[in-house]
């Protein structure tokens, strides 16, 4: 990782489990500051940011409704106190309500939206006067695969992927000058809590396996170490589709 990357201080959503401790931890490790944001497990983000400091990291825990404007501007004024002002922000926060045509509710549809796209840009707008007036930050979006495929969750979980991605090109072409890039990985059948006990889509993947939270990291990784790449979505998928 690049030396720039060292004292920098990023908030990482939905960052107490899977894929959000998995990037934690991989931040900590490039010398980052990490605030953990987590919404009701707090017992694991408090462990992870324990583990954390005991290998000579800074972290925190900022316990917030991503999806609440007003728990959003309370968590970014937490975090700035406890380790400075935001320069990495990375939005994971999303639920995943499995359903069909004929049983998506309208309070499903609402909800998903406001879980995993609304929350991307509360959050977004809320760091970006810090990044704006340091003239440097870095914003990637934890899309999915079903951003452009038909996924198994649901339509509006494709909705609200495909959503983030819009949102991710919409900030990227706004902020190109201004020393911040916003791009987006799109991860599919990953092995966390929400493919636990589905062992048979392993069939559908080439590589003959789920992919892990640590792979997914490092993709991320790659994207906040990066200036000039902007406005783009890494796909991991294990060969299952191709850009």
């Amino acid at each position: 990782m690049s030396e720039t990357l060292k004292g920098r201080v990023a908030l990482v959503t939905g960052g107490s489990r899977g894929i959000g401790a998995a990037v934690c931890r991989a931040l900590a490790g490039a010398g980052v500051a990490v605030a953990i944001n987590c919404r009701e497990r707090i017992g694991q983000a408090e462990k992870l940011a324990g583990e954390i400091s005991q290998q000579g990291g800074r972290a925190i825990v900022a316990a917030a409704d991503v999806s609440q404007q007003g728990a959003v501007t309370s968590m970014i004024e937490h975090v700035a106190a406890g380790l400075g002002p935001i320069d990495i922000l990375v939005n994971n926060a999303g639920i995943a309500i499995t359903r069909g045509i004929d049983d998506l509710t309208e309070d499903d549809f609402d909800r998903t939206i406001l879980v995993n796209l609304k929350s991307a840009f509360l959050c977004t707008q809320a760091v970006l006067p810090s990044m704006r007036a340091r003239k440097w930050g870095r914003i990637v979006n934890i899309s999915s695969g079903a951003a452009r495929g038909a996924g198994s969750i649901g339509p509006h979980y494709n909705a609200s992927k495909a959503g983030m991605e819009g949102l991710t090109r919409g900030y990227a072409a706004r902020l190109v000058k201004e020393g911040i890039t916003v791009n987006a990985v799109a991860p599919s059948l990953i092995e966390t809590d929400m493919m636990s006990g589905q062992p048979q889509l392993i069939s559908r993947i080439p590589l003959g396996r789920f992919g892990t939270a640590d792979e997914v990291a490092k993709a991320v990784m790659l994207l906040v170490d990066n200036a000039y790449m902007t406005g783009q979505t890494i796909a991991l998928s294990g060969g299952m589709a191709f850009n």
